[in-house]
């Protein structure tokens, strides 16, 4: 009799092992939920994050606290995510350096942006546009790349420094349309623009709520808006694709993880949360205004996709351009 005691103490204990985890998916969220960014408070991508973290609460009923953990990048924070419980109390709002350019940028890094994390919702992109002085007699992309092609040497473009995407935009556009557009790297977007505004460079590519004050000032003109379809903000202005340089696609993408492991009903539940928040009008509306280009719809699968897409396209970019980062 007492062996059957035993193996019933032990068919039970199993039981309540496997009960477990399904309990705590059921309960989740069972406390505040951390939303890592990995850039410091008061730019766009922290902007983004807090406004999707207040619609959050009416949705999973617990508050949503957004943790800046800036640094190398945006892999600082990417590590703090990759090692953390995979219980879904905490997520990553990344972007694409972090989740797509810094595995072949940075000469190591303590994650993988495929294998680290389990993909939650892809959240939209910020499209950049391609902007020159005014003494660049170029009026569209085709004119651009025949005056480069006939100076050769001749145009810059600046970027935010070295491995930034205003600079791989530029070695992408190089590659596909065959031209030799020279790389000249600031520390930071500001002092970039500064000097294309004086005319020590000709060109670079930048976000469009920046460059948009300047484009309606006549301060400088804008080309081809770097994504596969129009800027909202700039309906007018055509893609670089449109205007002959095919395949060229270029934008900051957002998107929420979790860490690789975390439970399928759990990772539904914050899809449905943020797609919730997502559709709330107000928060469109903020989000909008701030640059962000809004996803029709998105699943965890394709956002997994779009990020594996976007890891093989920009490896091959980083090694034509040379940049490496410790």
């Amino acid at each position: 009799m007492a062996i059957w005691h035993r193996i019933a103490a032990i068919a039970a204990c199993t039981l309540c092992v496997g009960i477990a985890p399904a309990v705590a998916q059921k309960d989740f969220p069972s406390k505040p939920i951390m939303l890592v960014v990995t850039y410091p408070p008061g730019g766009p991508t922290d902007a983004m994050a807090r406004t999707l973290a207040a619609a959050l609460k009416s949705s999973l009923g617990q508050p949503v606290i957004v943790e800046n953990r800036a640094g190398a990048g945006g892999n600082i924070g990417a590590e703090v995510v990759a090692r953390a419980e995979p219980d879904g109390h905490t997520l990553m709002f990344g972007t694409s350096a972090p989740l797509a350019i810094n595995v072949s940028l940075y000469r190591k890094i303590n994650y993988d942006p495929v294998k680290s994390f389990a993909p939650v919702i892809q959240v939209g992109h910020l499209p950049n546009v391609l902007v020159v002085n005014p003494s660049v007699p170029a009026k569209n992309i085709a004119e651009l790349i025949a005056y480069g092609k006939a100076h050769p040497g001749k145009l810059t473009y600046a970027s935010s420094g070295n491995g930034a995407s205003s600079h791989l935009a530029g070695v992408l556009f190089n590659n596909l349309a065959g031209t030799d557009f020279q790389h000249i790297p600031y520390k930071g977007t500001g002092p970039a623009l500064n000097d294309l505004l004086g005319g020590q460079v000709s060109m670079t590519f930048t976000d469009v709520l920046t460059a948009l004050p300047f484009i309606k000032s006549g301060k400088v003109r804008a080309l081809g808006v770097t994504t596969k379809e129009r800027s909202q903000a700039l309906p007018d202005v055509p893609t670089v694709a449109e205007q002959g340089v095919a395949g060229f696609d270029v934008s900051v993408f957002f998107g929420v993880v979790a860490p690789a492991g975390t439970p399928k009903p759990v990772i539904a539940r914050l899809n449905a949360a943020f797609a919730d928040a997502l559709s709330q009008p107000e928060v469109r509306k903020t989000l909008v205004a701030q640059g962000l280009e809004l996803p029709s719809s998105t699943t965890p699968e394709q956002l997994g996709n779009f990020v594996k897409a976007e890891v093989g396209k920009w490896r091959s970019v980083v090694q034509k351009s040379g940049a490496q980062l410790d």
